[in-house]
């Protein structure tokens, strides 16, 4: 049998405003009688706010008063109401961080202004109207917002936000800068590995290379001899 999706909180709500019996919210609820005896009790090692199952078309009100007049009568659940599952939207951040999202969306504004609404949304968690308010500089608390790395906020990781910053850059047909300032290093780590695998080193070349500079070219006798010879 189906339940509700909240059953605690939904018992809490039937037992405050329905005349329905213990046995008969259990039922519903998928719950044991003493459990919802701890709820009516105030006993329960949890406090639960109630539910409205009516509201969130879990039941009707005429089950409802199916149940009052006959203590005997189970409750049917509305047929559909299975749980809405989230599949899709901002992604959770703890609230410990939740005061550093403005900054992090006054750094991406500024930093990088092709990533869309959408995009930042995403990424940080947050509504447009919350990014709409930043841009306008209308938000309530503009006065302490501090642009600040999502990155080092924690509100993201490296790799999240290079890709989304890539793919804005590539729909706007903004070309990404490309940083040089490595290829000496790697070219050289390139080098060094050729020669570990080749069981030389720099010394090595360099030794005989100066010895190849230092002995006079062959001539074409020479050079005959020394190909026969071989």
């Amino acid at each position: 049998m189906s339940q509700p999706l909240m059953p605690h909180a939904t018992a809490a709500w039937l037992i405050d405003n329905s005349g329905i019996t213990f046995a008969q919210i259990a039922e519903f609820c998928g719950l044991h009688m003493l459990e919802v005896q701890a709820i009516a009790d105030d006993t329960a090692s949890i406090k639960y706010t109630p539910r409205d199952p009516v509201r969130a078309h879990e039941l009707t009100q005429e089950e409802i008063k199916k149940g009052e007049a006959d203590p005997d009568y189970s409750l049917k659940i509305v047929k559909g109401s299975d749980p809405v599952r989230r599949t899709k939207g901002p992604r959770y951040t703890p609230v410990s961080k939740r005061q550093d999202k403005p900054d992090g969306i006054a750094w991406i504004l500024r930093s990088h202004p092709e990533i869309s609404d959408g995009a930042i949304g995403r990424l940080i968690g947050t509504t447009r109207t919350t990014i709409a308010a930043i841009r306008e500089r209308s938000h309530w608390n503009i006065a302490n917002i501090q642009p600040k790395d999502p990155v080092t906020l924690g509100l993201c990781s490296q790799r999240e936000l290079d890709a989304i910053v890539a793919k804005a850059a590539k729909k706007a047909g903004i070309e990404m800068p490309v940083d040089s300032r490595l290829d000496g290093a790697r070219a050289a780590l390139i080098e060094e590995l050729r020669r570990e695998r080749d069981g030389t080193s720099l010394e090595d070349e360099q030794r005989d290379g100066a010895s190849a500079a230092a002995k006079p070219p062959l001539t074409i006798d020479e050079e005959a001899a020394r190909l026969f010879n071989n």
